[in-house]
């Protein structure tokens, strides 16, 4: 079965109907361009049809084009993936112009697309290139162009196409921010023609088409005396508008993200030209992008692998384990956080506290998240109560009778949470699964407490819990299967990406992200100008510097992972230096942000001010300042050497996972892919001589792991050493 097939009614409307058999939601691949393009053909050459609806036999319209095709274009070098472009441009350029004469734009067929719901990507190029798009009334579902996500842009027409419809201010969030819109506001922002009841959906497609003149067919771009929304670059305010997009991108990108200057580019190159001029520039500038490893590597992290690990490619083969009832200990921020969560998935959540305001404070939690949800009209009265209702806020241990998964979020000592261990295997059933959410606790200590450790096992979820999609699952020495499986499950259902580790003390992510904290502490005990670090951690695409994210996470959390890790680890400990000026921050009382002081000065309001003057005061700069890449090399090698570091040591067992948890747990630079894409882009043998430079100048913290130095000697990349069928790219 093709994935577009073609009937036509009594009336000479021919349907095409998009359904790839094999998947849930349509994607494009080559194939079914070509099956399209000749549908088309017969379509336009029939007499007997006077015009073409293209829907989709699913719920949703597309989830755009299948990635893996994108990948294999790439294989083939820059010419094979211009010829491909150019292709699709071709065969949507043949909807557009549906037969009509080239001189008197006349005697086309109407062509309409009907949106069931969904569209995204390829799945809103294909139906701009239609002459009218008609979307049911579905507020699920999403309509934009999300390209930019994974690292490229719309190159299939819809850059160039979205910008003549709206013109280039207009269009700006759905190009570079790749913002999504239900159908309504789609409609509202000119992206689509129409929204309809979805039961009419193809009845009113098909009045529209039997209804249309030849002047509702042409496009204003192709018809005489057109001019850009908003005006074109040599336009007065085309040009302060295409002035103020360039200094946007690059404030927003810091311009490590080469899919937003392509992209901005093809469109400020288009606009000066005619139409079909512009789609051969935006296809050049989309060869170009694809051919950068970046966006490689972006497409493989963040579409490929993360796709592949949200469905379990690491799963332990046992049955299927889904949650029907959730136990949650602790009602703090992360506990009311976990509760809300599943409670939103439609899990029965049962919420304990030591005291019952503490209990209700977290449902209220949950509560506040949905009044806010409710104010920017995403969350119904309904759905609120739905959600509120699944959760039981108590003191009670009994209410945990029937909960089939325990997440235990009480404070980071091993005391409390043995107490707390001892209490739930009290009061659930056998077969319960027990976890522990911590960040830095190792797993298996913890599991002394518990008389089924093979029931044993950390999920270790990012605050804020309801915005961070990241959940680090880490497994014991004693815990079994069945554990990780059910671990994996629950991550499924609450809809979050879920990387499996082995256990360390700080696990994966913050073994990575507290040396780059660090390593900005340092600096700035060295003498660096504080600027110099956070603006260099920016630069090479770091969402936060080291001490924003300090500040962020509070000092005094700081300085009590300090202590803990130093009386784990004596005289091995290595971070003296960072403590001399964490604890001196303590002492002065600058917590962080949730003191107004820290790194930062703040307002009363909390507002961001700037670095604090008192550091200068403390830590006088050094009058011959590093280089801006030498403290890029800093910040980087700090996170990838540990990263190296946990895959040596069986920590982490899969590079799809160290790459994907960096991006979503501590936003690792996404334009590189994560620490191994990163460190396969420069080559073993560079990163290296890096360490050898770093290490001579900085100490043996910098100093290459064996691993990292076999692979510079055999020439390897990880994503060939490793990858195998598990991290196919």
């Amino acid at each position: 079965m093709t994935d577009f097939t073609m009937t036509t009614d009594a009336d000479g409307v021919a349907t095409i109907t998009w359904d790839v058999s094999s998947k849930s939601m349509n994607v494009m691949s080559t194939e079914a361009f070509m099956a399209l393009n000749g549908l088309i053909d017969q379509a336009l050459a029939d007499g007997s049809v006077k015009g073409v609806i293209i829907t989709s036999g699913k719920k949703d319209f597309a989830g755009g084009m299948d990635l893996n095709v994108i990948a294999q274009m790439r294989a083939g070098g820059a010419q094979v993936i211009f010829d491909g472009v150019m292709q699709m441009h071709h065969v949507l350029r043949k909807i557009e112009r549906a037969g009509m004469d080239p001189k008197t734009l006349k005697g086309g067929k109407p062509i309409v697309a009907a949106l069931p719901g969904t569209a995204l990507g390829i799945g809103l190029e294909l139906p701009l290139s239609c002459h009218r798009i008609i979307a049911a009334d579905n507020p699920k579902a999403k309509i934009g162009l999300p390209e930019i996500m994974v690292g490229i842009f719309p190159g299939a027409g819809g850059t160039t196409r979205l910008v003549r419809k709206l013109g280039a201010m207009a269009a700006a969030p759905f190009l570079l921010e790749g913002k999504l819109s239900d159908p309504k506001s789609a409609k509202s922002a000119g992206i689509i023609d129409e929204v309809v009841v979805p039961d009419d959906l193809l009845k009113r497609a098909k009045e529209w088409v039997l209804s249309a003149t030849d002047a509702d067919l042409v496009k204003a771009w192709d018809a005489k005396g057109y001019k850009m929304p908003g005006g074109a670059p040599y336009h007065p305010a085309g040009f302060m508008t295409f002035v103020g997009a360039s200094a946007m991108v690059h404030g927003k990108t810091m311009g490590v993200y080469p899919a937003a200057k392509a992209l901005l580019a093809a469109v400020y190159e288009g606009a000066l030209v005619p139409f079909d001029t512009a789609l051969k520039i935006e296809a050049r500038h989309f060869t170009s992008v694809l051919m950068n490893p970046s966006s490689t590597a972006m497409i493989r992290s963040l579409f490929i692998n993360k796709e592949a690990l949200e469905k379990g490619a690491n799963r332990p083969k046992v049955e299927e384990m889904a949650v029907r009832k959730l136990g949650v200990i602790g009602a703090g921020m992360m506990g009311a956080g976990i509760a809300y969560v599943a409670a939103n998935a439609g899990i029965e959540v049962v919420l304990i506290d030591a005291a019952q305001d503490a209990a209700d404070r977290g449902k209220a939690h949950a509560e506040g998240i949905l009044d806010k949800g409710m104010k920017r009209g995403k969350v119904t009265a309904e759905k609120k109560a739905d959600v509120l209702g699944r959760i039981t806020a108590t003191t009670d241990y009994a209410a945990l009778s029937g909960v089939d998964l325990v997440v235990e979020a009480v404070f980071e000592n091993p005391k409390i949470k043995a107490e707390v261990t001892a209490k739930v295997e009290a009061a659930v059933g056998p077969d319960c699964i027990y976890a522990t959410n911590t960040s830095t606790l190792p797993i298996t200590g913890l599991a002394a407490a518990s008389g089924r450790p093979e029931q044993f096992i950390g999920i270790h979820f990012f605050s804020p819990v309801d915005k961070m999609m990241l959940v680090e699952i880490i497994r014991g020495k004693a815990t079994g299967d069945r554990a990780v499986a059910k671990a994996l499950d629950f991550v499924r259902q609450i809809r979050k990406t879920p990387i499996v580790v082995n256990d360390a003390r700080f696990f994966y992510a913050n073994r990575c992200i507290i040396p780059y904290i660090n390593e900005g502490i340092r600096m700035v005990a060295e003498g660096v100008e504080p600027a110099l670090v956070e603006n260099a951690a920016k630069l090479v695409g770091m969402p936060l510097g080291p001490l924003q994210l300090v500040d962020e996470t509070s000092i005094d959390l700081g300085v009590k992972i300090a202590k803990a890790t130093k009386a784990a680890m004596g005289s091995d400990y290595p971070d003296e230096a960072v403590d001399k000026v964490l604890f001196w921050m303590a002492d002065e009382g600058r917590l962080g942000k949730k003191a107004n002081a820290g790194f930062y000065a703040y307002s009363d309001k909390g507002e961001r001010l700037g670095l604090w003057d008192g550091l200068e005061a403390k830590y006088p700069l050094d009058k011959a300042q590093p280089s801006l890449t030498d403290v890029q090399h800093r910040l980087l090698f700090a996170q990838v050497l540990e990263a190296v570091r946990a895959l040596e040591e069986g920590v982490l067992t899969d590079i799809r996972e160290g790459d994907v948890g960096a991006i979503l747990g501590w936003g690792f630079a996404p334009w590189s892919g994560g620490p191994f894409s990163w460190l396969d882009m420069i080559g073993a043998p560079r990163a290296v001589d890096i360490c050898r430079g770093l290490t001579a100048q900085f100490g043996p913290r910098f100093q290459a792991p064996a691993l990292l130095r076999e692979m510079a000697e055999k020439g390897q990349t990880f994503y060939d050493r490793f990858a195998g069928e598990k991290a196919a790219a």
